[in-house]
């Protein structure tokens, strides 16, 4: 079967071949009978002939290359302004059409060649393949405009906005640059593919290491595109290439970071598959962003609560019923289990840290720029020596940056001006200021 399809191309080729060898002699005996008329014989009918012929060819061709550029394509694009469809107006934008129109006149001196230089076979053979390499490197341009068309439409598409489609485009460039850049090499030293492919085997370690960052690049994006690593419009932290912003654009070899100071950050690729990074993707798809923020006790302000001090913070709305009931629970443990109340430290007695950690729940509970359908406490941390960390863990309904920032500044405005009222103190460094009070 293929040895047959094979004949039929060769007979194929060889067809078009003889009819172009007839047309080439039928005009050149027309061209002789003019030129003899004239009077022109031997070489300098030959000359002769073949400059008029060059002349004629390379005049046609200018004017069918100004035909296809200046009218055709003037109808092309009032033709594309006029369509729904987005595809021929970024065909348009790109100029492929302007690449066709070089390619036409191109075909044509490639077609006549031999019929202008009949009589010089082998500067033909150097003229077609001069036309032909020509005809590869436009396809090329013809090719890459085609290309960007394409990403241009697709990157519109709401259903690949967020993918990286320049990665997947800029691989198609390359891959096509060098099937027909070997191609190229082929025509313009009448070498056979074959061999060409054959040679290259033995210079892939070298191409490997030119195109080391393209190859893993390449790895990268299928792989961030697979996993759904990262998309266009992600907020991502990267702190080992100083990122913190949203990701504009994702190539075969970087990932391009627009940082919140308007500052642009590249990151390679394969970084996002061999680093660690943060994407904030999962918290803005989710109904609240988290607060994680705490207000360190000093120490030695945390004490018992006493009668008066219970009686102030009855006082407290908040907190009051909670007081109250906690207050009757305590008195009920103690007189069942015959405690003995003059000293604070038997029994079960309230603090006042557990009486302010209640009220910062109480506090939050109340606001409602706080997501109460979401995770929502405060919790004591292990102390240290910068005291004993209170700290709240909820999450706000908004999740624009100068909204939540303004919300959780309201927050813990209110909360750090409450400390005083429970009898504790905020734990501060001492600085100067505090030293020179101890020598007055």
């Amino acid at each position: 079967m293929q040895d047959s399809l094979q004949e039929q191309s060769i007979d194929t080729v060889a067809t078009k071949f003889n009819r172009l060898n007839l047309e080439a002699k039928e005009i050149v005996f027309q061209s002789n009978e003019l030129l003899r008329d004239w009077g022109l014989e031997g070489d300098s009918l030959v000359y002769t002939r073949t400059a008029l012929l060059a002349f004629l060819v390379v005049g046609c061709s200018f004017l069918l290359w100004w035909i296809t550029r200046n009218l055709l394509l003037s109808v092309i694009h009032r033709i594309a302004g006029k369509t729904k469809t987005t595809w021929d107006d970024e065909l348009v934008r790109n100029k492929f059409f302007s690449g066709c129109a070089h390619l036409v006149p191109l075909l044509l001196m490639d077609y006549f060649m031999h019929v202008v230089f009949y009589d010089f076979p082998n500067l033909a053979d150097i003229g077609i393949r001069l036309t032909d390499f020509v005809i590869i490197f436009v396809l090329i341009i013809i090719a890459m405009r085609f290309l960007n068309a394409a990403r241009d439409v697709l990157s519109e598409k709401p259903r690949l906005k967020d993918k990286p489609i320049h990665s997947f485009f800029q691989l198609g460039k390359i891959i096509i640059s060098v099937v027909l850049g070997i191609l190229m090499i082929s025509v313009a030293f009448n070498i056979d593919l074959i061999v060409i492919i054959t040679s290259m085997g033995a210079m892939m370690a070298v191409i490997l290491l030119v195109f080391k960052d393209t190859i893993l690049g390449f790895v990268g994006s299928i792989q961030l595109a697979a996993n759904d690593m990262v998309r266009i419009g992600d907020w991502v932290t990267m702190e080992k290439y100083g990122a913190d912003g949203d990701v504009q654009e994702i190539t075969l070899t970087t990932v391009k970071v627009q940082n919140f100071d308007k500052t642009i950050t590249t990151i390679p690729t394969y970084s996002f598959i061999s680093d660690s990074f943060k994407n904030w993707r999962g918290m803005e798809e989710s109904e609240g962003r988290r607060v994680t923020r705490s207000i360190n006790i000093a120490i030695s302000s945390i004490q018992f609560c006493t009668p008066e001090m219970l009686h102030k913070y009855g006082e407290i709305e908040l907190i009051r019923p909670y007081i109250e009931q906690k207050e009757k629970d305590i008195a009920e443990f103690n007189s069942t289990h015959e405690v003995n109340r003059k000293v604070l430290l038997n029994g079960r007695n309230q603090t006042n840290i557990g009486v302010f950690r209640h009220y910062m729940e109480e506090y939050l509970k109340k606001k409602n720029e706080v997501n109460q359908d979401m995770t929502l406490m405060v919790r004591q941390l292990a102390p240290t020596e910068k005291g004993v960390a209170l700290q709240v863990y909820a999450f706000t309904k908004t999740k624009v940056w100068v909204e939540y920032e303004k919300v959780v500044g309201d927050i813990f405005d209110h909360l750090l001006s409450s400390v005083p009222f429970f009898d504790l103190a905020v734990f501060e460094n001492p600085s100067g200021r505090d030293f020179k009070s101890l020598n007055k």
